[in-house]
């Protein structure tokens, strides 16, 4: 139940899918909105309904055309404010450039504080946002910032859908997720494991194997666990290795699913059972090229967050016994 100035939820070409999604379980209407280009490729903005004094969230997320769809929510926030919005909160389900968080060469850019920037500047007063590849993202805000997790709608899949998963091992296909398959396996009851990718200097030339340097995967069901799909470059060579190192399954449960340059066919080729995605990002034209992607609705989780914030509830409850029973009883997944 919504409570206070009503709440009015926006969104632009990225993913109308899942804002659709959100406003049904919400219980309240998208406000329509007009978010198409002129001929030289500038954005237009029209908003048909009045959002003044309003609670404004717009939905936008990173994927495929990632600048045209970032640069829509700066344009969107930048016309709410214009028209004296109460409060805008962009809903920011894949954070765009989030892996651009650190110079780790010399005249690296940080893009992703750029990002922050730009969103501040635009007026936004808030940014609600999934599974960041990095948590120190948050400190690139000086407004509040709350990162969801898909975690608990992970488990419950796992539980549910994984013959087997109380003899199966949580692994990371690289040092940097760690924290996350440890937490998963703590809920679960079951071990961890880490692989190792080498990589080479040269940077266009993949590496070849990826090694196991923690965790015995023998005889076990393994569950690939990691944040972020682009290439499937990474999948490949870890899906391989643990089968080589004696895996009797193996499952990829992954939070964005961004998939730009993979082909969906060699996905269906690799030793697999199941790759899990989540809608972070639209999946329907992946889904239609790959038996194997099954893709875990994260809108409830979204909506409930936008419902806690308007109504000023805590949103450290998301992550407790709600997101769980969300995903056991079968409201998290299509």
């Amino acid at each position: 139940m919504l409570r206070g100035n009503s709440v009015r939820i926006l969104t632009g070409n990225s993913h109308p899918g899942l804002a659709q999604a959100v406003c049904e379980r919400l219980n309240v209407p998208l406000t329509p909105c007009t978010v198409k280009k002129f001929s030289n490729g500038e954005i237009n903005v029209k908003i048909a309904e009045s959002v003044r004094d309003e609670d404004v969230y717009i939905i936008q997320t990173g994927c495929s055309d990632v600048n045209d769809n970032l640069m829509e929510l700066l344009i969107l926030i930048s016309a709410c404010k214009g028209a004296s919005a109460r409060r805008i909160t962009a809903v920011i389900p894949c954070y765009p450039y989030a892996r651009m968080d650190k110079k780790d060469k010399s005249r690296a850019p940080i893009t992703a504080k750029l990002v922050a920037n730009m969103l501040a500047v635009a007026g936004c007063d808030h940014v609600i946002t999934m599974d960041l590849h990095a948590s120190q993202i948050q400190g690139f805000f000086d407004f509040p910032v709350d990162n969801l997790y898909s975690e608990p709608l992970m488990i419950s899949y796992i539980k549910r859908n994984i013959e087997g998963w109380k003899n199966s091992i949580i692994v990371s296909p690289d040092a940097g997720g760690a924290k996350r398959v440890t937490a998963i396996a703590d809920k679960l009851g079951v071990e961890f494991a880490l692989i190792h990718r080498e990589r080479t200097r040269n940077s266009s030339v993949p590496a070849e194997k990826m090694e196991v340097l923690v965790g015995d995967v023998r005889d076990k069901v393994a569950i690939l666990v990691d944040d972020m799909i682009d290439s499937g470059n990474t999948l490949a060579l870890a899906a391989r290795s643990l089968r080589d190192n004696g895996a009797k399954k193996v499952y990829a449960l992954i939070s964005h699913g961004l998939l730009s340059q993979t082909n969906m066919k060699k996905i269906e080729e690799l030793p697999i059972e199941q790759l899990v995605v989540t809608n972070t990002v639209p999946q329907k034209q992946h889904e239609a090229g790959c038996s194997k992607l099954v893709t875990i609705d994260v809108s409830p989780t979204i909506a409930e967050s936008i419902r806690r914030t308007h109504n000023g509830e805590s949103i450290s409850l998301l992550f407790g016994d709600w997101a769980e029973g969300a995903g056991v009883n079968g409201v998290g997944v299509y």
